[in-house]
């Protein structure tokens, strides 16, 4: 599926949106400096930055059949 080379402006605008999602809420959770909920808030905003990562290399992926 080459939706995400074929529509460059949603994927920026994809990615975006979990960049700065992922910032938010790893800067929200080290305001709450010693609560489990801070430590969640950052896990999340890592999981969202790690979002961005495999949205920016999905197009450069191999095409190859994995099955």
């Amino acid at each position: 599926m080459q939706f995400w080379s074929e529509n460059p402006g949603v994927r920026m605008a994809l990615m975006l949106a979990t960049f700065v999602g992922g910032l938010l809420l790893m800067f929200y959770g080290w305001t709450l400096t010693g609560q489990l909920g801070g430590l969640g808030l950052m896990l999340a905003g890592v999981a969202l930055l790690l979002g961005t990562l495999y949205l920016y290399n999905k197009p450069f992926q191999d095409p190859k059949d994995r099955g």
